[in-house]
């Protein structure tokens, strides 16, 4: 498989034969801090993931030894000198770049390489599986600096649940890994050593799913957890119907009588 990404500054992005991308946070020296520059290329990269064909995955990491630290303070520094329309401005493009990760009709894997503060667990919580360090450290830091956790707060709280995440939010409460783990923000917990096998691991069982399939059920995720069951009963009647009807569908069942691998499949 042959994809050119878009080149970045802040950013790493390249896609493997087996059309996984590997998306890097490049900011190494700032422990790849959430900037005005980085946000932006954050999201364009998003939006070439949704539009490109093939793309089985995508795992998002960082640089250096810090997953991500958050937003970054001398970008803060300079939007508090800004109107509040560009402020508004500025914070709404987070948000975009956020649901723009979170609404990847792929998974997200996040590899969790090591600490994650503010923003950065916001980050780790709009992928669909995480795979952590057991060295890592989170915090939602920013009732210390006086500020709220705004526009990460939609996808916390929906990994965390309210009453944990009420605890983490209030208090600014340090989390190590196991107790992240624990409490639902990350998938796994693993050694240094043992991450990227781990990852590994996650995108094995994924790439003998059909990509179709697998999008359609991560939108089935979204609309069941955000309506009551009779119209959620009528969605998914409609939507199976649907996949019966797809070329994976028929692929799928044709494979499964005659005991072979579906064309999908990888090893």
């Amino acid at each position: 498989m042959t994809m050119t990404p878009p080149a970045f500054q802040t950013l790493l992005l390249d896609v493997d034969a087996r059309g996984v991308a590997r998306l890097t946070l490049n900011r190494p020296d700032t422990h790849n801090a959430l900037n005005a520059m980085l946000i932006a290329e954050l999201r364009k990269a998003a939006d070439w993931l949704a539009g490109e064909k093939g793309l089985r995955a995508v795992v998002l990491t960082g640089a250096g030894a810090t997953f991500c630290a958050g937003g970054d303070l001398g970008w803060m520094q300079q939007n508090m000198k800004k109107t509040r329309e560009q402020r508004v401005a500025e914070s709404f493009e987070l948000a975009l770049m956020l649901r723009a990760l979170n609404e990847l009709p792929m998974p997200l894997i996040g590899r969790v390489n090591g600490p994650a503060y503010g923003g950065g667990v916001g980050m780790i919580s709009v992928c669909d599986v995480s795979v952590a360090v057991n060295t890592g450290s989170y915090c939602l830091t920013e009732v210390r600096l006086g500020l709220i956790p705004a526009n990460i707060s939609p996808y916390v709280v929906a990994r965390m649940g309210e009453a944990n995440a009420r605890r983490t939010f209030l208090t600014a409460k340090r989390m190590s890994a196991a107790e992240a783990r624990r409490l639902g923000l990350v998938s796994e917990v693993v050694p240094t050593a043992e991450l990227d096998a781990a990852v590994e691991r996650e995108l094995a069982d994924l790439l003998q799913c059909a990509p179709g399939a697998v999008a359609a059920t991560k939108k089935l995720v979204t609309y069941v957890d955000s309506h009551d069951l009779p119209t959620s009963m009528i969605y998914g009647a409609d939507k199976l119907a649907d996949a019966w009807e797809t070329d994976e569908g028929r692929e799928g069942i044709e494979a499964f009588f005659a005991k072979r691998s579906p064309a999908w499949r990888k090893r």
